[in-house]
């Protein structure tokens, strides 16, 4: 592995970015709805709300919790590429579409959304690179 601490620390990140997400969204789906990220009001600018749709994001998330905490713990690397891979694909069309749904957002509240998926974007791909088998300067042994 290229790096136990980078790609734990990636993992985890991303694992307590869905725990708050998914335990907001699931608990007080109201409360995701018109209050997060809690210092500005995002979710609401993309209405309507529908309670069951939230609660179904939330419960999402939990799951790549789950996930994420388990290949943080473990760092199996079958595990870690497999979540990994499968967030990026969720998290880069989430972005996608945020990205492309900007209107009514004033320019600090776009960039800052933008740049909060791009982070949960970024991490996962971290994590893989972390995690994938290190490489062997010439001549030297191999771990």
């Amino acid at each position: 592995m290229r790096s136990v601490q980078i790609a734990r620390c990636a993992l985890s990140l991303v694992f307590l970015a869905a725990l708050a997400i998914g335990l907001t969204a699931t608990l007080a789906p109201r409360t995701f709805y018109e209050d997060f990220p809690f210092l500005t009001h995002w979710v609401d600018l993309l209405p309507p709300y529908n309670e069951h749709l939230v609660t179904d994001v939330g419960g999402l998330y939990l799951g790549f919790a789950v996930l994420f905490g388990w290949a943080a713990w473990t760092l199996e690397r079958g595990l870690v590429r497999a979540a990994c891979t499968a967030w990026l694909l969720a998290a880069g069309l989430h972005l996608i579409f945020h990205a492309s749904h900007l209107e009514g957002f004033g320019t600090a509240d776009a960039l800052g959304e933008l740049a909060s998926l791009g982070l949960l974007v970024g991490a996962p791909a971290v994590a893989l690179w972390a995690s994938a088998p290190g490489v062997s300067a010439p001549n030297s042994p191999r771990p």
